[in-house]
């Protein structure tokens, strides 16, 4: 299996620390306001791409942190004049339940930062004794230029930070350098704080993940991973903070992409995002997955209505012949991997194993649909009923369960009723009545397909 890695810039062979394991870090959320359609992105991809270690036989464990103190928190917490607890667990409930609606999988571990101050500490501890951090008024730094590897990851050359850093900001001189960044910081009038050797305070942001990824996973985990707009400053700090404290760090760094609308990255700060809540109230939660599925991780992805509505028709497709293997009489097997239609799963798991690229993995299942249909058309049997588990099978390793209409939602008995009442216009040769039912639902936003085994349909 090949990997991007963010450090070596190119695609590597994915070698476990642990023969057919692997440990898995993706950096949470600060619950401090509601996850948005971007959040959803990165954690819809990761959890594609832990989905597509274990179908590719990976024992994945898989640790997700929550940062339940921050400057952002606290903000939140003063604008609303409540506490800092308060804040955090009231957001971090509302991202978990929009979560869930997606069907993401819960990670193995949550840790919160709040539970990992003592090992937090003894990081800082061991950087502090070992000249790659000092101490001042404000807390405790990290000294970049004491560590000759800082940039790699990102890519970036320390002289261009400093000059960078320079012109951005006004430099504090109170630090050693304006690229130096917080490990610890001291304690302000109305903040939550710890006692530290370094008078009371609290951790800075990049501490926290370095602490608790290593402290669940262990040393030299496998893959470490988030959006592409975390790899610096904080991927960068967390891997020199770590490496210099002598531990062995990360593995592979993975990465996804951003998402735009129109052609613009979407954030909180601009003002151009969509809340997930909103996003999965109007379009469901499984066209939102298959939106993301149908874009390369490492890809930006443009999200507006025509790209809904075109994830939303192909999840059609799926639906649709599911519904008619359903009511053909097609069965499905539950077969085991190994038992699959093999042409398409040797073109799906090629596909997973050339950097998780779901695009190419989705192709191969819509080339079992066609070949299903033209199947279940020369008269079903056990090729057709292969298809279509097959079909079945690699949508489900992908996080995506399809509709056979087995399970009847709100309106389908009343949508099955006017289906049969077209199919009997159209026997006693009422063409103007099949024609009106066609499109009452078609204007309800429900497509007939007329097939050689009888009348299917689907929404969208």
């Amino acid at each position: 299996m090949l990997v991007y890695d963010t450090l070596s810039a190119d695609k590597v062979e994915l070698v476990p620390r642990e023969p057919g394991k692997i440990a898995l870090y993706i950096c949470g959320p600060t619950v401090y306001d509601v996850p948005h359609v971007g959040h959803a992105r990165s954690t819809l991809s990761f959890d594609a791409i832990r989905r597509s270690l274990e179908w590719r036989g990976f024992d994945v464990f898989h640790v997700s942190n929550v940062t339940d103190v921050d400057d952002k928190i606290i903000n939140k917490a003063r604008a609303e004049g409540s506490t800092e607890t308060e804040v955090a667990q009231r957001y971090e409930a509302i991202h978990w339940e929009q979560l869930d609606r997606l069907g993401i999988k819960r990670p193995h571990e949550v840790p919160h930062a709040t539970q990992y101050i003592p090992q937090m500490l003894d990081l800082v501890a061991k950087l502090v004794s070992t000249g790659r951090a000092y101490d001042n008024e404000c807390g405790v730094y990290f000294s970049v230029e004491s560590f000759p590897d800082y940039g790699h990851l990102s890519h970036r050359r320390l002289d261009d930070l400093l000059e960078s850093a320079g012109a951005r900001v006004e430099v504090d001189e109170r630090k050693r350098s304006p690229v130096d960044f917080a490990l610890w910081k001291a304690a302000k009038p109305g903040e939550p704080s710890w006692e530290s050797a370094w008078g009371p305070g609290r951790p800075g942001w990049h501490i926290e993940c370095s602490a608790m990824s290593v402290g669940l996973l262990g040393e030299g985990f496998d893959i470490h991973g988030g959006g592409v707009d975390l790899v610096f400053p904080h991927h960068e700090n967390e891997r020199a903070q770590s490496e210099g404290a002598g531990q062995r760090f990360a593995r592979y760094w993975l990465h996804n992409a951003m998402v735009n609308v129109g052609g613009e990255k979407m954030a909180r700060s601009l003002g151009n995002f969509t809340t997930l809540q909103e996003a999965v109230d109007a379009h469901g939660p499984r066209p939102l997955r298959l939106l993301v599925l149908g874009t390369h991780y490492r890809s930006n992805m443009e999200v507006g209505p025509e790209n809904v509505a075109v994830s939303a028709r192909s999840l059609a497709t799926l639906d649709a012949l599911a519904r008619r293997a359903r009511t053909a009489g097609v069965e499905r097997l539950h077969l085991a991997p190994a038992d699959l239609d093999a042409e398409t799963l040797a073109a799906f798991n090629a596909a997973l194993d050339d950097d998780f690229n779901t695009p190419a993995a989705l192709a191969a299942i819509y080339e079992a649909v066609r070949k299903a249909n033209l199947a279940i058309d020369a008269g079903g049997g056990t090729e057709a009923g292969r298809l279509v588990s097959t079909v079945h099978a690699l949508a489900g390793a992908l996080g995506l369960e399809l509709d056979d209409g087995s399970t009847a939602g709100e309106g389908d008995d009343e949508i099955n009723s006017q289906v049969e009442a077209r199919n009997a216009a159209r026997k006693a040769k009422d063409f103007a009545e099949a024609d009106r039912i066609r499109a009452d639902l078609a204007a309800r936003g429900i497509t007939l397909e007329d097939t050689a085994t009888g009348t299917t349909w689907h929404r969208g």
